[in-house]
């Protein structure tokens, strides 16, 4: 089972947020995820991230990947470099 880390959109239409989760990389985008680490609002300037430093690590650690635009994420929140 590869596992991945990923955006989920919770937002409305034309008014996007997500939450940063980890989940099997078969599942489809807003269905089942085995853990939520963190959000994404890109609607407020500078857009807000929040994200579980602790768990992210955990989950790169244990072979999770993250997708192109979580690893910018990360990168942003210097939780990898």
């Amino acid at each position: 089972m590869a596992v991945k880390i990923r955006l989920k959109r919770i937002g409305a239409k034309k008014s996007p947020f997500y939450r940063v989760v980890v989940a099997d990389e078969r599942a489809p985008r807003d269905g089942k995820f085995i853990e939520e680490i963190g959000y994404y609002n890109p609607l407020t300037d500078p857009a807000d991230i929040k994200i579980n430093a602790e768990k992210a690590t955990k989950w790169l650690a244990n072979g999770a990947q993250p997708t192109e635009t979580v690893r910018t994420l990360l990168k942003k929140t210097e939780i990898i470099k």
